[in-house]
Formats: C-alpha cells, structure tokens, sequence
C-alpha cells in the first residue's frame, strides 16, 4: 500500500520560504512521476511541480524561478522549496505518485501553507 506523507507547511510573510517533503513508502517508485499539486478552497487541484523518474522536472508557469523540486537519492522523498513566497501561493499542497504504467494515482493527506501579505 503506496503511502505519501507530506511535511513542511506553515505560516509564513510574503517573501519568506519554505521546504515541503513527502515521503513516500510501500512501492520502489521506479516508473512513478512524483508531484506537487495545490488547491484553494473552492478550486481545483493544480499542478505546481513534478519530476520523473529519471529527474524531468517541470513547473507551473507561476511558480517558475521561485519553486524547485527535488528528490533524494533513493527516490522515496521528494521536496518542494518554495522561495520569495506570495499570498496567491496560500493553499493546500498535496503529494502525488503517478505510475506512468498503471496510471494509477496515489495522494498525500495535504500540507497548509499559508503567506500573508
């Protein structure tokens, strides 16, 4: 059972970073692409940021130049460093695997992160 728990949300001012992980257990994630995705109340869930199996990474056209995401070597936890922080970030930040064969989807319980302004 593929388990995703997120960590690192918070409380900040505009301009402030922070750094989410996910670690993620129950699979090797070999053939999953892991992501961060967002959602305001009311709203949909959106891509911020993924990286693929062999470290392809692409972003959200806002999050472009201020957010980074990565991944440890063994592939089970991944992090998202948020920098130069604005209110529009403040959401829910969920974790996601995806297997690009099964094109089966697994997801975290959801960090806040809240900027002020």
């Amino acid at each position: 059972q593929v388990q995703l728990v997120e960590s690192g949300g918070g409380l900040v001012q505009a301009g402030e970073s922070l750094r989410l992980s996910c670690a993620a257990s129950g699979g090797t994630f070999r053939f999953h692409t892991m992501g961060w995705y967002r959602q305001t109340p009311g709203g949909q869930r959106d891509l911020v940021a993924r990286i693929t199996s062999s470290d392809y990474v692409n972003y959200a056209d806002s999050v472009k130049g201020r957010f980074t995401i990565s991944r440890d070597n063994t592939k089970t936890t991944i992090f998202l460093q948020m920098n130069n922080l604005k209110p529009e970030d403040t959401a829910v930040y969920y974790c996601n695997a995806h297997h690009t064969v099964s094109t089966v989807d697994h997801w975290g319980q959801g960090t806040q992160v809240t900027v002020s302004s």
